[in-house]
């Protein structure tokens, strides 16, 4: 039969090897698929770069990525550069000219996914990303397909490596989080600029591509409440351990009535929680659905082996769809859910007070919760000189009501300062 032709867009880590895997398993891609795979162009920024002993013809590369999409003998476009544009430019010419596109781009499908969605709809080509989402997990597509006779109520998910890594290391060591940073940053775990993991930007990205899925809803990294690490002590790990929890950053996205919560942060989960045991740099996601019930989807969610896996599996998928002429079902957003503010998100608190230690300081605290009709549920208090730490645990309460309670606490002339405030979830 006559092949399928594939032109890849970026030569780094996950683009070396879809290359190296295209050529190492051609035998076993052409006997799933039904006809060869054929690589076509490699798009990169630099010529002149060595790249060892990958298996590719030196004149299949090309630096005009445009000129290589619009080529005639182009059928699938593998894109794995990242960023907005040029890439967003790319894929709209691919998929409006009826070329299918496997992307990994998160940041992209979170940014602007519905553009691509339309154009993949007007050139009737398929758009498939499951490499955007936790690396080599199976997760998108059972969301998108296997699920989709089910109504999926919550999906909660560690989906950001380099924080689980750190975030593991402090719980199991002690050390604070630059220390824990500093050792990331050496194994490779952390880039050299980690701000896109630290301050959840990352999995912001990938909580809007999920919310988006399961809920049948637009969901823009825009939309998704947003914290980061940085300000996770080792006293508030040793806090968590004495309550029987540890501390991850959470992508959460639930459903209720007409809307839609989408929200990243840390917070404390008991360590009976499926999600309290992934350590490491592994992701895991948590989905809960009416009929399904609770499922755990696991494994490495970065690095290019892995990534690069989902992409292939991408690339059978679309493949296997231009030989029967058909494609894959269009967005589903009939939904258009409200995105709900996170003032309006309900969950418990951790919240750490330095205040003065004397007569009184209790009540008045406990008066200001009160009044904010936040319910408290314990409270720790240890004492050092002229000064005392109040650990409170509260009831379900409303983020708003949270907020202004902290917000009034810190204007009490007793609290010396709010240590800390986390979220209390999976209970």
């Amino acid at each position: 039969m006559n092949p399928v032709r594939i032109a890849v867009l970026g030569c780094g880590t996950v683009g070396t090897e879809v290359v190296r895997l295209l050529h190492e398993q051609a035998a076993d891609l052409t006997a799933r698929i039904g006809a060869p795979l054929q690589l076509v162009g490699v798009a990169v920024r630099r010529l002149s770069r060595d790249r060892g002993d990958l298996p590719v013809d030196p004149d299949l590369f090309t630096t005009d990525a445009l000129g290589l999409v619009k080529r005639d003998d182009v059928d699938i476009v593998v894109e794995v550069v990242g960023g907005i544009e040029p890439a967003r430019t790319w894929l709209v010419e691919a998929l409006r000219a009826g070329k299918s596109v496997v992307t990994a781009n998160k940041a992209l499908l979170a940014e602007d996914g519905a553009t691509l969605h339309a154009a993949a709809v007007d050139g009737r080509a398929d758009l498939y990303y499951e490499a955007a989402v936790a690396g080599a997990i199976p997760l998108l597509r059972p969301l998108r397909e296997s699920l989709h006779g089910d109504r999926i109520t919550r999906v909660t998910g560690i989906v950001n490596g380099t924080t689980n890594f750190i975030l593991s290391s402090m719980d199991e060591t002690g050390v604070g989080f630059s220390e824990a940073l500093d050792q990331a940053t050496a194994l490779g775990y952390a880039e050299a600029d980690p701000t896109a993991d630290v301050e959840g930007f990352d999995a912001a990205a990938k909580a809007a591509i999920l919310a988006s899925l399961a809920f049948h809803t637009r969901v823009r990294a825009a939309d998704v409440h947003r914290e980061g690490i940085t300000e996770v002590s080792a006293a508030d790990m040793a806090s968590a351990k004495a309550m029987g929890c540890t501390i991850k950053l959470l992508c959460i996205t639930e459903s209720s009535g007409d809307a839609v919560s989408v929200r990243v942060h840390p917070a404390m989960i008991p360590r009976t929680h499926p999600l309290a045991s992934v350590g490491g740099a592994f992701n895991a996601v948590f989905v809960e659905a009416q009929a399904a019930g609770q499922l755990m989807f696991y494994g490495q969610g970065a690095g290019g082996a892995p990534t690069a896996s989902a992409v292939l599996g991408d690339i059978v998928a679309v493949a296997r769809n231009r030989l029967a002429g058909v494609r894959a079902a269009s967005e589903s957003a009939y939904a258009d859910l409200r995105i709900r503010p996170i003032g309006e998100a309900t969950t418990r608190y951790h919240i750490s007070l330095d205040v003065a230690d004397r007569a009184g300081v209790l009540a008045a605290v406990a008066g200001v919760f009160a009044a904010h009709g936040v319910s408290i549920a314990t409270v720790h208090q240890s004492g050092r000189g002229n000064e005392a730490v109040l650990v409170i645990v509260t009831h379900r309460a409303t983020d708003a009501a949270l907020a202004a309670t902290v917000e009034e606490l810190r204007a009490l002339d007793i609290v010396r300062s709010v240590a800390s405030v986390l979220r209390v979830e999976g209970e």
